[in-house]
């Protein structure tokens, strides 16, 4: 295939780069949790109103990973990375700028359609340049840097919120976006022959699969239980009259769990087998929710962002790291589905916890996780393990369990 000559990078120059596209898409995705309640006070709407607008954006987000998928097949990687950059920098300005909520929701949607291209496009990336006897190794920086994105969103939003006004914080990402647009021309395209033919006979494919269904089904209960009620975190601890910093702090110990956790699931990896990390996966779900399902404080709260970031890092990757092996043949539009039902089932989520959260029961909210967590835990566990015996290898396996950042 030809490319366009452009300047160059080498090996870290690249890496370097996929990091920053990750952690710019992480850190918009996950820093509208802290805003909530001052949007919400800023445009005289209802916490169930501005959750709306969450929702709306991981519906986006989630339903635009295969229709991005399909298009880099085509057109290349970098060019949609760059393409979904331009895109999301024109929404993050529209963002700053929205008069009122209708406008805001418009905006942020658009937003999230566009980021959604990002780390998926990273995750191939990856497979296509890094041979795959090294392939865990840039994956995990990867997923290092969306950690470090989470915390920084959650952190800073709320900070900024406070301190500034909640505009700035769309219109950060939006600079970062459009500074990322001109850094990317530096980076290479893949060497590859760009798809032909009729995509949807790839997904037909894919979900013709069972254990693929399997795995689909586990990841949209996920999104709904882990992602989903993630964003009412920060609202939690300010409906206990914390200000949007603090709340946003404290919604920030799941980035920063995750990122901590990340390392030991490196060193598990290859001694433990992906059914093992998967059930270890489940229990700190279990245990993170069932915290502030007790009572609700800022402690509570805290604890159990680091213990559910705990969880992202030990059960999710392990669903990520099937849905890469489960149909080889169609890796591409495994991961792509994979991603949409993520974000399917967060927007799901969000949306169905936002009239608890609207009237301030976060505490039975958190009751009403632990209780989707449970059967959660107990299934993907007995289903990764069942896999191997299937597949005939119960032993542990890197690449199924390599850690990516969605």
């Amino acid at each position: 295939m030809t490319t366009e000559v452009r300047p160059s990078v080498g090996e870290r120059g690249r890496l370097r780069l996929l990091q920053l596209a990750a952690l710019t898409s992480t850190c918009d995705r996950f820093a509208i949790a802290p805003l909530l309640v001052v949007i919400g006070l800023d445009l005289d709407a209802p916490l169930s109103a501005v959750a709306g607008v969450a929702s709306a954006y991981f519906l986006a987000y989630g339903l635009m990973q295969p229709v991005w998928g399909m298009i880099s097949d085509r057109i290349g990687r970098v060019r949609v990375m760059r393409l979904s950059l331009l895109g999301a920098a024109a929404a993050g300005i529209g963002s700053v700028l929205a008069p009122n909520l209708l406008a805001l929701g418009i905006c942020r949607t658009v937003a999230g359609g566009c980021f959604a291209a990002l780390i998926p496009s990273t995750l191939v990336y990856v497979g296509d340049m890094w041979p795959a006897a090294v392939r865990q190794r840039p994956l995990a920086d990867v997923l290092a840097a969306s950690s470090l994105g989470i915390a920084v969103a959650t952190a800073g939003a709320g900070l900024l919120a406070d301190l500034i006004h909640w505009r700035v914080v769309p219109g950060v990402t939006a600079v970062a976006a459009a500074l990322l647009w001109v850094a990317l021309s530096r980076l290479p395209e893949p060497d590859r022959s760009p798809a032909t033919g009729n995509p949807l006979r790839s997904v037909v494919r894919v979900l013709r699969d069972r254990w693929a269904l399997v795995v689909f089904a586990l990841v949209f209960v996920e999104g709904m239980t882990v992602l989903g009620v993630l964003t009412y975190l920060a609202p939690a601890v300010q409906a206990l009259g914390s200000s949007a910093a603090l709340a946003g702090l404290v919604a920030a110990s799941f980035g920063v769990g995750a990122l901590g956790w990340s390392r030991l699931v490196r060193m598990l990896v290859g001694r433990t087998s992906p059914g093992g990390l998967a059930c270890i996966g489940g229990v700190l779900l279990i245990v993170g929710w069932s915290v502030p399902a007790i009572t609700v404080n800022v402690a509570t709260v805290t604890v159990a962002g680091l213990v559910l970031g705990g969880s992202w890092a030990f059960l999710h990757t392990t669903l990520q790291g099937w849905a890469t092996e489960v149909v080889p043949t169609e890796r591409a539009t495994a991961v792509a589905l994979f991603a949409a039902l993520l974000f399917l089932g967060s927007s799901a989520g969000t949306a169905a916890a936002g009239p608890l959260a609207d009237t301030g029961a976060f505490g039975t909210l958190f009751r009403v996780a632990l209780c989707v967590a449970v059967p959660l835990a107990v299934a993907a566990g007995i289903a990764r393990i069942r896999y191997s015996a299937a597949r005939g290898s119960s032993r542990p396996d890197a690449a199924a369990t390599t850690p990516t950042p969605d």
